[in-house]
């Protein structure tokens, strides 16, 4: 399957600040052709590409302002990414509690409910379980809210789907992550954040939500929460966003997502 992917953005910067952009498809994607400009009132910006974990690709430079900053990336792909390598201390890191995934907090709500499940069966059990107790509504969270609030607000955004799912699975010692991903069929169309589970030796996508068949995702960027895989990070002056606009197509119609189907990034 062969995918298009591009995101369009601005911001205002009230004078200087470092960036951290996390637009780019992941390392392991079979990239065909790929282009990335970013300006400051239409002065190009230099990037320098750092390789984060698991193939996360981090464009970090420096924006002189005050002025208008704008991103602009593109990529083409064919076909599917490699396998990902297994870590044994990702197994470690993953079952911990992090920023946006308070699973000790959420430990006695998540085994009362969850813990006789194991494997295969607790991801299908948790997943459906936040997909039916929350309600979709765009804006209806905080950038700063966690899985917890989210419980709480029974509503939020495909991040605190995520979010919640990976911290009730991680209350259940289960190892999960937080992906963020270009989605073709996505409605609305935007950034999307999934979960991936650890299970029988390979990561596997949990997408509670349900808004994007799993087979045409493309990996971005990955980590413990929303905090490993923001789009944009900055340092120094304000900087405040402006427009959005994400665009993500395949070459032919959506695959159908079944959801008894194990499904890994690719």
């Amino acid at each position: 399957m062969d995918r298009s992917v591009s995101c369009r953005f601005d911001a205002t910067i009230d004078g200087t600040a470092d960036i951290v952009l996390s637009v780019a498809v992941a390392a392991d994607a079979s990239v065909a052709t790929e282009d990335l400009t970013v300006t400051v009132d239409g002065g190009p910006v230099e990037v320098q590409e750092v390789i984060d974990q698991h193939g996360t690709r981090l464009h970090v430079g420096r924006a002189l302002g005050p002025g208008r900053l704008d991103v602009a990336y593109s990529a083409s792909i064919g076909g599917t990414a490699a396998e990902m390598a297994i870590d044994d201390v990702d197994l470690i890191r993953y079952t911990r509690p992090s920023r946006y995934c308070e699973s000790d907090r959420l430990a006695p709500f998540a085994r009362a409910e969850f813990g006789s499940l194991r494997g295969q069966e607790l991801l299908d059990a948790v997943s459906s379980w936040v997909g039916m107790r929350l309600v979709y509504i765009t804006g209806s969270s905080r950038p700063t809210d966690g899985a917890v609030a989210t419980l709480l607000a029974g509503q939020g955004v495909c991040r605190d789907y995520a979010h919640l799912v990976v911290a009730i699975l991680r209350a259940c010692d289960h190892p999960a992550r937080l992906a963020s991903v270009y989605a073709p069929g996505l409605q609305p169309m935007d950034f999307h954040a999934v979960a991936e589970a650890y299970v029988d030796g390979r990561w596997e996508v949990v997408d509670a939500t349900c808004l994007a068949p799993r087979t045409s995702m493309v990996r971005i960027a990955t980590g413990r929460d929303a905090a490993d895989t923001a789009f944009l990070t900055s340092t120094g002056d304000r900087v405040d966003m402006g427009w959005l606009e994400v665009l993500a197509i395949t070459d032919g119609p959506l695959p159908d997502d079944d959801m008894t189907q194990r499904v890994q990034l690719g």
